[in-house]
C-alpha cells in the first residue's frame, strides 16, 4: 500500500510541477516588466479560472492528501514505537548494554624490530561505558 501511494505521490508531484510551469504569470506583458498593471487592484487583474489553474488546485490538494497519508503511515508503521522520543530510545539502548560484561584485558603485544631487542607494547582495555547523566535533585 505504501509503495502504491508513493508512486501516486511522485506522479502528482511531477504533474503539479508541470502545470505550474505551464502557467503564465499575472504580469507577463511588457507593462508588467516596468511595474504597470492592467488594473488598479492590489494583486493585479484577475481573470476567470483557466483549466490550468483548476488543475493546479486539484493537484495541490492531491499532493497534500498523499503527503499527509504517507506521513501518518510512516509514523504508525515505522521502526520506532509510537510516541517514543530520541532520549527514550537512547535510554533503552543504554539499559541493554548495561547487562553486558566488558571483555578481559588482553596480554601485551611483543614486537621485535630487525636486529633489535623485543619491545612489549601494552594493550589498553576498552573504555568503560559512561554512566547516563542524572537529573539534578530539587532542594
Amino acid at each position: 500500500m505504501v509503495i502504491l501511494l508513493t508512486i501516486v505521490h511522485v506522479i502528482v508531484c511531477l504533474f503539479l510541477v508541470l502545470v505550474v510551469l505551464l502557467q503564465s504569470g499575472k504580469a507577463a506583458d511588457l507593462a508588467g516588466a516596468f511595474g504597470g498593471m492592467g488594473s488598479q487592484t492590489v494583486f493585479g487583474p484577475r481573470g476567470s479560472a483557466t483549466v490550468l489553474s483548476k488543475a493546479t488546485t486539484v493537484a495541490a490538494g492531491l499532493f497534500m492528501i498523499t503527503s499527509l497519508t504517507l506521513a501518518i503511515m510512516a509514523t504508525t508503521g515505522g521502526g520506532g514505537s509510537v510516541g517514543s522520543t530520541v532520549l527514550e530510545q537512547q535510554g533503552s539502548q543504554a539499559q541493554k548494554t548495561e547487562g553486558q560484561t566488558t571483555p578481559a584485558p588482553q596480554a601485551p603485544v611483543t614486537v621485535t624490530p630487525e636486529g633489535g631487542q623485543p619491545i612489549e607494547i601494552p594493550v589498553a582495555p576498552p573504555p568503560a561505558p559512561a554512566e547516563p547523566a542524572k537529573p539534578a535533585e530539587k532542594q
